[in-house]
């Protein structure tokens, strides 16, 4: 039985991790890898495998860092079935499709915007990047995909049985335990997916583990320690007032599937409690709209105050001057208002979609913020804003920062080196090995030294391609 790390190693993005056991390979995760766009689609268009030769894919939850390349898989060969909760099974039924439609439109945006910079003489232009992969391979994964419900003990292939459990991070996002067999030789592996937080809005609490001999635990927050959830309600509310008071607009990058839900119900409770006052506020996501509706369909999953939220108002996601922008046409015009108002729009890390044609007109008015609501990957336009970078690209051309950049680390979905340390607490006597992936080199470092520290259990930061013997 043996481990090879092909995403997520010593970077956040594109979790992929290979389980090869008795004679068949297993996908823990196929996620895209985002960063330098040239690198990034070098990683993500490479299979570093025979992608026929994958018995079964599990899958954590439905970000797009940890299922986005599975139509890359399926492209390239893959038929076997991709085991993920019943929310994450309804989730990526639009985020692969979303994925793939935004791909093929902002090829044919680049495309159009070369051709008019070749037509005024610019011969320096780009190469024509094409998409990925196509919405038709988008649709046909989804029939590849198989739920299982969380806590529910399952047979994948000979000797590997699965169960889930509740992650915290996002709604149907989970940990997994998988059960090895291999020669009569038992072992336990676990994989964290990413640890959320408790007391965040609408999702329940990480659960804890059973024991087991070997963790795979992501580390995005593992040099950083995060100031207390409630905070972000009052850091939000100011950054609203603020804005409006100078008449300008909030723009809120955002992940469509969690933060959007998130956001929606913090401004909610703040305009019920009159902190806020009522403005309009746009949702400018075909994506979020689709995945609030699975929100919607499965309350089972929600927290004691979404539940209560629901209970009281009808629709936690529903209020006046909330208004949910489907057509291209709509979103185009939103650039045009001279009012106050808020944009919420994906993709969360301002690598794709309409956030970039929003920040393009947004960036630089300094009567503007720009709300920074998760972690931005290194190298991404997301986290060229949070690192203040005074000019940056946008569709290849330069776009001045005058708006104010507004940080709400609080409200992040990743657990802090803290909760991480407090989470594999009750597991680590048994532990023989911890791998450490999905953060930063700095953050890696320091986390495994901590584990170190108070466990007394073994660390690898695994490099990628890097394989290990599970014994």
């Amino acid at each position: 039985m043996k481990l090879t790390f092909w995403g997520a190693a010593q970077t956040v993005t594109g979790s992929m991790h290979l389980l090869t056991l008795n004679g068949s390979r297993y996908l823990l995760d196929c996620g895209l890898y985002q960063g330098h766009r040239k690198e990034a689609r070098e990683r993500n268009a490479t299979i570093p495998f025979p992608a026929g030769s994958i018995a079964a894919v599990l899958i954590s939850h439905a970000h797009i860092d940890h299922t986005g390349n599975l139509p890359t898989l399926v492209k390239y060969g893959f038929t076997g079935p991709i085991v993920a909760s019943p929310a994450t099974t309804d989730l990526c039924k639009y985020m692969l499709a979303d994925s793939a439609h935004l791909q093929e439109k902002d090829a044919l945006f680049m495309a159009k915007r070369n051709h008019r910079r070749r037509s005024l003489g610019d011969l320096d232009t780009p190469d024509i990047v094409e998409p990925l992969y196509s919405v038709e391979d988008a649709e046909r994964t989804l029939p590849l995909f198989q739920s299982a419900a969380m806590g529910q003990p399952r047979e994948i292939g000979p000797g590997l049985a699965y169960r889930s459990y509740e992650a915290g991070h996002m709604l149907g996002s989970t940990a997994m335990v998988l059960h090895l067999n291999e020669n009569g030789r038992e072992r336990t592996l676990a994989f964290s997916g990413d640890v959320g937080r408790k007391y965040l809005p609408i999702t329940k609490d990480p659960e804890p583990l059973p024991p087991c001999d070997y963790l795979i635990v992501e580390s995005t927050y593992g040099d950083r320690l995060h100031k207390p959830a409630e905070a972000v309600v009052g850091k939000l509310a100011d950054a609203v007032n603020r804005t409006l008071k100078r008449g300008g607009r909030l723009i809120a990058p955002a992940f469509a599937v969690g933060r959007t839900q998130e956001l929606v119900l913090l401004l909610h409770q703040l305009i019920d409690a009159e902190r806020i006052p009522e403005f309009p506020i746009f949702i400018d996501s075909p994506l979020a709209v689709n995945t609030t509706e699975v929100f919607r369909k499965h309350e089972e999953l929600f927290d004691d105050e979404a539940l209560a939220m629901l209970s009281r108002d009808g629709d936690p996601f529903a209020f006046e001057n909330l208004r949910y922008v489907r057509e291209v046409a709509e979103s185009k015009a939103l650039n045009d208002l001279r009012m106050p108002c808020m944009i919420i729009s994906a993709s969360g890390m301002c690598e794709a979609g309409r956030i970039l044609h929003h920040l393009r007109n947004g960036l630089s008015n300094p009567k503007n913020t720009i709300l920074i609501t998760g972690f931005m990957a290194e190298y991404t336009l997301g986290r060229k804003l949070v690192d203040k970078w005074p000019e940056v690209p946008i569709f290849g051309e330069p776009v001045p920062v005058r708006a104010e950049i507004v940080k709400l680390n609080e409200l992040s979905g990743h657990a802090d080196q803290h909760e991480l340390l407090d989470w594999i607490a009750p597991i680590a006597p048994g532990l023989k090995r911890v791998f450490v992936v999905h953060g930063e080199p700095p953050a890696q470092a320091v986390l495994a030294r901590e584990i170190t520290a108070r466990f007394k259990v073994p660390v690898t930061i695994p490099a990628r391609g890097e394989s290990v013997e599970l014994d």
